[in-house]
Parts: structure tokens; sequence; C-alpha cells
């Protein structure tokens, strides 16, 4: 079970990374000015790194490769979600998709925080549990 969790968790960041990167990187550009939370030199960099970062967590969580670090950077990852996302709802910004994927699948920013949500408590369930985590890992070939 919590490998099939590491293994969801993993594909989540894997999809999530290659739907923002294999469109145009304005597209995720705009999504990110629309939550008004950054200046827009923040605003660049973000839409520029954020997406290689959701990627590399994915792949270290998904194959099981420095799970300790992979984990928690995606409990970090699943934290900032639920800020941006929370924020935006309560300021009641006109948001009709969230952005989380790219242009590959649309959810509302209610749903996402209910997703996101439930994603941090998996990651720190399987943080908890590193010792079953690691079974059919790539971590578990070196230790």
């Amino acid at each position: 079970m919590y490998t099939l969790l590491r293994i969801l968790i993993g594909g989540i960041f894997i999809f999530s990374g290659l739907g923002k990167l294999l469109g145009p990187y304005q597209n995720f550009l705009y999504v990110v000015q629309a939550y008004q939370l950054l200046p827009s030199w923040g605003e660049f960099l973000t839409a520029q790194i954020f997406p290689w970062i959701e990627l590399l967590v994915g792949v270290f969580v998904f194959l099981g490769m420095w799970i300790p670090w992979g984990l928690r950077g995606a409990a970090v990852l699943f934290g900032i979600f639920v800020v941006v996302v929370g924020q935006a709802l309560i300021r009641g910004l006109p948001l009709e998709n969230c952005g989380c994927f790219g242009g590959l699948v649309h959810f509302k920013p209610q749903t996402v925080i209910i997703m996101d949500s439930a994603g941090l408590l998996l990651t720190y369930v399987l943080l908890r549990n590193l010792s079953y985590v690691k079974k059919f890992s790539l971590d578990s070939y070196f230790d």
C-alpha cells in the first residue's frame, strides 16, 4: 500500500510538471499571474523553474530515490499549493482553472484545495512510515 501511495504521489508531480513543460511557458505564466501573489519578477521565475521542480520531485518519489528528501519536497509543494489556492479562494479571485496540470487537465480551485490537502496528509503518512515506503524503491537497493 505504501509503495502504491509513493508511486501515485510521484506520478502526480511528474504529470503536473510535464503538463506545464509541454505547453508554452506563457500559459503557466498566465496562471501564476492570475493568483496575484508575487511581484512580476517572481512570477516569471516561478513559471520558468516550478515545473522543473515538480518534475524532479515527482521522479525521485516515483522511483523511490532519496525518499525522505523527495517526500519532504512533495510535502513542501503540497503545502505551497494549499496556501496559494486557499488565499485565492479567500480573496475571491475569479479562477476557473487552477493551472495545476498545465493544459492537460482542468480542476476548479475548490477541488484542488481538497486534493492538495489529501496529498499533504498522505505524504505525511509516508514520511512517518519510511521503512515500509522504501520497499520496492531504488533506496532499498542501496541500504
